[in-house]
C-alpha cells in the first residue's frame, strides 16, 4: 500500500474498490439475507483529499444503484487530522448522501475531544495496541473503557 500511495496508483485502486463495493452493495440489497449488511472500505488519505472525492462517491452510488446508507468509509485518525476543516466539510457532504463513517485505529494519533464532537462518525475502531493487552493491562482496560464511554456519548 505505501508503494501504491507513493506512485499514485492508490487513486485508480481506490476508485476500483469504491465502484466494486457499490456493485456488491446493490447485489446485497436484492437479497433478503444480505440487504441489512454494511460494507466498509478503507479510504486512503490521497484518495480522500481529491477535490472531487464527494462527486466520485456520489457517481459510484448512482451508477450502481447501491443504497448509500449501507456504505461505510473507514478513515484513519491521521487522515482526519491532516486538514480538519476540509475533512469535516467532505464528511458532512457525504453524510447528506447517506454514507456512514468509521474511524480506524482510533487512539494512535493526537486525538482531540473537540474535533470528535464535530465529526459525523458512526463507529470508532480502537487501535489493536490497546485491545491486544486486555484483560491483563489495567491501564489499557481503562483507556478502552474511556473510549467506549466517549463513543457512546
Amino acid at each position: 500500500m505505501p508503494l501504491a500511495e507513493e506512485t499514485g496508483l492508490i487513486l485508480p485502486i481506490g476508485q476500483w474498490v469504491l465502484q466494486t463495493a457499490c456493485a456488491v452493495l446493490r447485489e446485497w440489497a436484492a437479497d433478503t439475507r444480505t440487504r441489512e449488511l454494511f460494507l466498509s472500505i478503507n479510504v486512503s488519505a490521497r484518495q480522500f483529499r481529491q477535490p472531487d472525492f464527494v462527486d466520485q462517491v456520489r457517481a459510484a452510488l448512482d451508477s450502481s444503484g447501491a443504497p448509500p446508507a449501507r456504505l461505510k468509509l473507514e478513515l484513519t485518525e491521521s487522515l482526519v487530522l491532516d486538514d480538519i476543516e476540509r475533512t469535516i466539510q467532505k464528511m458532512h457532504a457525504l453524510r447528506q448522501i447517506g454514507v456512514r463513517f468509521s474511524m480506524d485505529d482510533f487512539g494512535t494519533g493526537y486525538s482531540s475531544l473537540s474535533y470528535l464532537t464535530r465529526l459525523p462518525l458512526d463507529q470508532l475502531k480502537i487501535d489493536q495496541s490497546f485491545v491486544r493487552k486486555l484483560p491483563d493491562s489495567a491501564t489499557d482496560a481503562a483507556v478502552v473503557q474511556t473510549i467506549i464511554t466517549l463513543a457512546r456519548a
